[in-house]
């Protein structure tokens, strides 16, 4: 899903884990050493590293379900726009003797990604496809058991996989990757793959033309403090030799906000194309991301961070949850389809859902899921809590996995036995969810499957 900014306006991921959680925060020290990190939400899906443990199941419970929400794959920039923008911006500029050598090196990019990229605008790039076969490879290694057919009452069980996929094409070519991978590890599931709008409002229900409720003053206020320390101005000295001609036609904010946007997705982008683009510029993309600073990098990023935090996250600032209730839909689909799941003699082993930042941001917002759940009023120190490339790089997933003993459903009336465990972007999380009374639990990250549904209804009743 796409964003705007109006201010002016791939190395892995190093995971940082502890037992039962995902942690968000990061230090100055980490962004400089891992100036990646900086890319925000286009920061390529970081597996995880293969020294991650999961915690054994309780004795006798087996995996039997999984639900599932992952953003869609690496993209192209979402905006046509911007790449329109910044080859005619530059090459008028050139037109007009006004570029440094390094300004004709990147209005050289610019032409290319106009001519080659802008055509693919929002597309899922080779990079998201691989991303999602490496979910779903691991996820079918981690899991084997919920999608291997079996015997039940002496007949053959094949398992059931339900898709749905938001009407982007970058979410559908997510799910048809993921569910490939898939038929390679267990050919004999059977996928039921879904898009269309009547699945939207589950999918992604947040309304980009909706936001009137983050204008709040004590948010815009810690805001405009971060948007303030962005200073454009070193940036267009290194690429427009006439200054004067610079500050009368470009408005560097605006400018040094959407080269930054496009240049952080070049990780993501195919290798023919950035082929293309390094031979027209004559210079590696690796040159021609460092025109920025990393300390520029790392300014611009704190206000990015704290914008994607306060719209749709858990920020103090903004009083309405407005943001957060967009993903009731979500939860309350994921709880329905759990359910049906549960009490079904159908074999449904999986109900996938491929969507967008928004959709899972708010997601994990309202669920209170230790990577999205920071409640910060200091927006300067919001990185030590909360960071966006830990909730929403492409591809960022979270999968519920349902544990029982035995392979029969609930019987009607009776409450069925089942535990609960929930990975974010393939880590377990602790939950908040309270052991009911008198009741002997399990140890995180497994959850009864009774208290979680109780606890996620009683955030949807209010």
């Amino acid at each position: 899903m796409h964003h705007i900014v109006n201010h002016f306006a791939t190395a892995a991921l190093a995971v940082a884990v502890a037992a039962g959680t995902c942690t968000a925060q990061v230090s100055d020290s980490e962004l400089a050493a891992h100036p990646e990190y900086t890319e925000s939400n286009a920061l390529p899906y970081p597996e995880p590293d293969k020294s991650v443990k999961y915690t054994k199941a309780p004795a006798g419970y087996k995996p039997f379900y999984m639900s599932h929400y992952g953003r869609h794959g690496s993209r192209f920039h979402h905006s046509a726009d911007e790449y329109r923008y910044l080859a005619e911006t530059l090459a008028k500029a050139d037109s007009a003797g006004a570029l440094t050598a390094t300004g004709k090196q990147i209005s050289a990019l610019a032409q290319v990604l106009k001519s080659e990229a802008m055509p693919r605008t929002g597309d899922l790039t080779q990079a998201g496809v691989h991303q999602h076969m490496g979910i779903a490879k691991r996820m079918a290694k981690n899991f084997p058991e919920i999608f291997r057919t079996r015997k039940s009452a002496g007949k053959k069980v094949v398992p059931h996989v339900k898709a749905y996929a938001s009407t982007s094409g970058r979410c559908i070519v997510s799910m048809a990757a993921f569910i490939g991978e898939f038929r390679v590890q267990f050919p004999e599931i059977e996928p039921e793959l879904l898009s269309g709008k009547s699945y939207m409002p589950f999918i992604c229900a947040f309304d980009w033309g909706k936001l009137d409720y983050s204008k709040a003053p004590a948010y815009t206020a810690e805001s405009d403090k971060l948007w303030q320390k962005v200073d454009p101005k070193p940036l267009m000295q290194k690429l427009f030799a006439d200054t004067a001609y610079a500050a009368k036609n470009i408005d560097a904010g605006t400018f040094y906000n959407r080269l930054l946007e496009i240049t952080d997705l070049f990780p993501s982008m195919d290798s023919a194309l950035v082929a293309s683009v390094e031979k027209a510029a004559g210079a590696p993309v690796s040159t021609l991301r460092e025109i920025y600073t990393t300390e520029e990098r790392i300014t611009r990023w704190k206000a990015q961070n704290a914008w994607w935090y306060s719209l749709l996250g858990t920020s103090p600032l903004i009083d309405k949850s407005n943001g957060t209730d967009f993903a009731k839909s979500t939860l309350q689909n994921i709880l329905d389809e759990a359910d049906s799941a549960l009490a079904s003699n159908t074999p449904v082993a999986a109900t996938l859902r491929f969507g967008h930042d928004a959709g899972l941001l708010t997601l994990a917002a309202l669920m209170q899921l230790p990577v999205a759940n920071a409640k910060v009023s200091d927006l300067s120190k919001l990185h030590e809590q909360w960071t966006d490339f830990r909730v929403i790089p492409m591809a960022a997933n979270l999968q519920i996995v349902f544990y029982r003993k035995g392979d029969a459903p609930a019987k009607a009336g009776t409450t069925p036995d089942v535990l609960v465990k929930v990975l974010y972007n393939e880590i377990e999380q602790a939950l908040p969810v309270p052991c009911a009374p008198g009741i002997k639990c399990p140890a995180a990250p497994y959850y009864r499957w009774e208290d979680v549904r109780a606890f996620y209804k009683g955030i949807l009743e209010k």
